[in-house]
């Protein structure tokens, strides 16, 4: 208990002392001097009670603090110091990156202008961690609705199970990887790669190939030169395709294909003087970005895998063997066309036949059998063997390509009568589309056979090559293939003021077991222009063509390949920069022009017995010789422009029937409106 002193007046009123204690508490203050102050139990419990809550604060205080300080020096090392690299999103920017910033690990391939036919491009590829899925339905269904070309139960099975690893999509848009990114599943990742990429679409892919899904090369180029577009990833491969004469080639084809229903078709347009190959077309083709999907039948490559007997287009071979042999002559010799060859249980005949004896250029124009047959008799099986041979028809041909085909041909030992006359207009003997318009272009371009490239070469620098004719042999050879075209069965293929020279081929399919399939054929045609100074060789084949109505029911290569070819050369002559040369130009003709039954003849026995081999078979049947005496004088040329020729008389036919007419071609062409008329049986060349 306290004592008070007695209140003095000027002290305060005395309070109550519970009063007092509560204004106390509310206004602390230090007790007064001498005052005996009692703190009670319950004041010490509070006050030790806030002394521990005190040191509680300050180590919550203490604990937040250095917290803090952690996350900020967290936050700056990741930021700041040694930021962390964002795979998700850089993936994402270096696939919308140029490709000219990114290091490939295979180098492009293009063509001889430079344009991209095949490039390496960074993609980014998923993949996922099953241990680390939970629920692969769910993320199943979740990824299918970014990726819905996925197959659900794959993918299931691809994100179940005890794996690490497990690839869902080699390559992926920026747009597909953003909306992965979007989903936020755990388990998923993306992984940096390449993959090939084929800007021009479907052109060259039977040239260009294929990788597999490691970037190794399994056909075409990527195959045949994989190492060097891996050692050396900086340095483009250059073709000599060219992209532009690609697309026309496989326009023409594709269109020739669709418009006579056929199953199949090739295409080749060749340099003539260095053999590069500026197209090559197979048809039907397939994506190269996604050959998993294509058929054999789309990876077959027609071009240079293909072997089909090339029919009358190895008529201009043999032509130019008989030329370089000196067996027969071309402006006097002639051949018996106006009765069947028989051989045994074989008859040889011709389509359409002139049912005459027909001249050497006759044979080429009208694309006898007959006369093809009886100028390979002149120089024998063996020297025609020999002749093929040389014009690489017997070998398999080397180029940049690992798919390639050999020729199917009778062996040496069996090389006899029979099959020399059958292949000296194309028949018993199965090539491929490369051969033959490599054999054709050695006798065309002057007579030297270089092997054909895909590799572009130098300009200026000659290749090297093989002599297969003469000069003067090959000159005549081209006047022939102007002739065809002018004249004969290849008229669909004139381009005006290109001078196409070529040769039509249509030939029969075997089947499987042997034997010929009916309405089952081949039609080709081959030729170059312009044909005074080659520059170009066409090829185009066209596997099982139906007739139509424009063709007025006929399928044969006059009707389905010749208007190809003149489709090809009047897309692609100008862009090569040739341009239209006038047809009348006097040099131009003369280069040109040949008669299609020149103005001297010699009696037909002189003609098919010019040469007989030893051992040979006999020279064909003569005439009867008052007939085959029958000589015609060469046209003597009157003031120009005009000529003049004296008709050729009628020579023998089969017995029964009336001697055909015998129209003479004239070789120097009348100016329109003016000029002498020409005379019955005669026409003017056009």
């Amino acid at each position: 208990m306290m004592h008070l002193p007695p209140p003095s007046p000027d002290s305060p009123p005395l309070r109550h002392p519970v009063a007092a204690q509560a204004e106390d508490a509310e206004l602390p203050s230090p007790p007064a001097p001498g005052v005996v102050v009692r703190v009670t139990q319950p004041d010490l419990q509070r006050r030790q009670q806030l002394e521990r809550s005190r040191g509680r604060l300050v180590l919550a205080a203490l604990g937040f603090g250095a917290l803090f300080i952690a996350v900020a020096m967290k936050a700056t090392w990741s930021t700041v110091l040694a930021p962390a690299e964002p795979k998700r999103l850089n993936a994402a920017v270096r696939a919308m990156q140029p490709p000219s910033e990114q290091v490939a690990t295979r180098a492009a391939i293009t063509d001889r202008n430079g344009e991209i036919l095949a490039i390496n491009l960074p993609v980014n590829a998923l993949v996922a961690n099953p241990r680390v899925i939970q629920n692969p339905v769910e993320v199943a269904d979740k990824l299918r609705t970014v990726l819905p070309q996925l197959d659900r139960e794959k993918l299931i099975e691809r994100l179940s199970g005890d794996r690490g690893f497990a690839y869902i999509v080699r390559a992926l848009t920026p747009r597909e990887q953003q909306g992965i990114i979007n989903l936020g599943i755990a388990g998923l990742d993306f992984e940096e790669s390449e993959r090939r990429y084929h800007p021009q679409g479907r052109a060259a892919v039977h040239v260009l190939g294929n990788v597999d899904v490691d970037g190794k090369g399994v056909s075409g180029v990527e195959r045949f030169f994989d190492s060097r577009l891996r050692e050396e990833p900086t340095k483009p491969v250059k073709l000599s395709l060219d992209v532009r004469v690609q697309l026309a080639l496989r326009d023409a084809v594709s269109q020739a294909i669709s418009d006579f229903n056929g199953i199949g078709g090739a295409g080749i347009v060749l340099d003539i003087n260095t053999a590069e190959v500026l197209g090559m077309v197979s048809l039907p083709d397939y994506d190269a970005s996604d050959i998993t999907d294509a058929s054999p039948d789309q990876r077959f490559n027609r071009a240079t895998v293909g072997v089909y007997e090339p029919g009358s287009t190895f008529k201009l071979l043999t032509a130019a063997a008989a030329l370089e042999y000196g067996t027969a002559n071309v402006n006097s010799s002639m051949f018996d066309a106006s009765k069947p060859i028989r051989y045994g249980r074989f008859t040889i005949s011709d389509y359409k036949g002139k049912n005459r004896w027909i001249t050497f250029p006759e044979v080429l124009a009208y694309s006898s059998n007959l006369g093809a047959a009886h100028m390979a008799e002149t120089f024998g099986p063996q020297r025609q063997r020999e002749f093929l041979k040389n014009a690489g028809m017997l070998a398999r041909k080397k180029i940049e390509l690992p798919e390639t085909a050999a020729p199917l041909a009778p062996p040496a030992a069996h090389w006899r009568d029979i099959n020399m006359f059958t292949v000296a207009f194309g028949h018993g003997i199965s090539v491929t589309p490369l051969h033959v318009i490599s054999g054709i272009s050695a006798v065309a371009n002057g007579g030297i056979l270089r092997e054909p490239t895909l590799v572009a070469q130098p300009p200026g620098v000659p290749r090297p090559g093989n002599r297969v004719v003469s000069e003067q042999t090959s000159a005549t050879i081209r006047k022939l293939m102007r002739l065809v075209v002018t004249d004969g069965s290849g008229k669909n293929a004139d381009v005006p003021g290109y001078f196409v020279g070529g040769k039509t081929g249509t030939a029969q399919k075997t089947g499987p077991h042997g034997g010929y399939l009916m309405n089952k054929r081949i039609a080709a045609f081959v030729g170059a222009f312009p044909i005074q100074s080659p520059r170009y060789a066409v090829y185009v084949m066209i596997d099982e063509p139906s007739p139509n109505a424009k063709s007025h029911g006929y399928a044969t290569a006059g009707w389905v390949a010749a208007p190809a070819a003149y489709t090809v050369i009047s897309r692609i002559a100008p862009v090569l920069g040739l341009v239209p040369e006038d047809p009348n130009d006097p040099a131009i003709v003369s280069a040109t022009s040949i008669p299609l039954q020149p103005g001297r003849a010699v009696r037909p026995s002189q003609a098919t017995a010019a040469s007989t081999p030893p051992g040979g078979r006999p020279a064909a049947p003569q005439p009867p010789r008052a007939a085959a005496q029958q000589v015609l004088r060469p046209p003597q040329p009157m003031a120009p422009p005009a000529a003049r020729a004296v008709p050729m008389p009628n020579l023998p036919s089969r017995p029964g029937t009336p001697p055909p007419p015998v129209p003479l071609r004239m070789t120097m062409a009348e100016p329109q409106g003016s000029g002498p008329q020409a005379p019955q049986g005669i026409r003017l060349a056009p």
